[in-house]
């Protein structure tokens, strides 16, 4: 064996990823192409261990593995990635942001729902009248139509 690199089981190892995703983020271009012993291993050096660190933390931060090909391509070309990256933070905070709204508002519904007295059971739902309750109330708001 080669004394210039890691075998993936060595790399899987020590990062904690898996071989599975080290092969697949080799080929979604994550990953630099390995040397390979003359038996065909993957031979991977040392510095894979920092980018699967790095590829860890991002997308435990929700960055997609097309935001992190690009953020190492920046890097692998000689640049400094930090501009891109800020820029993508950002981004991902107003995004955040907005599903916070949207997710506190769903829940603030569904409680409303709970606590509310249980429609009839007439038979007027389409499907069923504790989620149409709301809906049908808007509507009635909202048009002047008799529902």
């Amino acid at each position: 064996m080669d004394s210039g690199g890691l075998l993936i089981g060595a790399v899987a190892a020590r990062s904690g990823v898996s071989r599975k995703a080290i092969r697949f983020y080799e080929a979604a271009g994550i990953l630099a192409r390995p040397a390979r012993t003359r038996s065909g291993y993957r031979l991977y050096p040392p510095d894979t261990l920092a980018v699967l660190g790095f590829v860890t933390q991002a997308r435990r931060l929700g960055f997609t593995l097309a935001e992190i090909r690009k953020i190492v391509a920046i890097k692998r070309a000689g640049g400094v990635p930090c501009r891109h990256v800020g820029a993508l933070v950002r981004r991902k905070a107003l995004e955040l942001d907005r599903a916070l709204r949207d997710l506190t508002a769903m829940r603030r519904r569904l409680r409303r729902l709970l606590q509310s007295p249980s429609p009839g059971r007439d038979g007027s739902a389409v499907v069923c009248p504790h989620i149409e309750a709301p809906t049908l109330s808007a509507l009635k708001r909202r048009t002047s139509w008799k529902v």
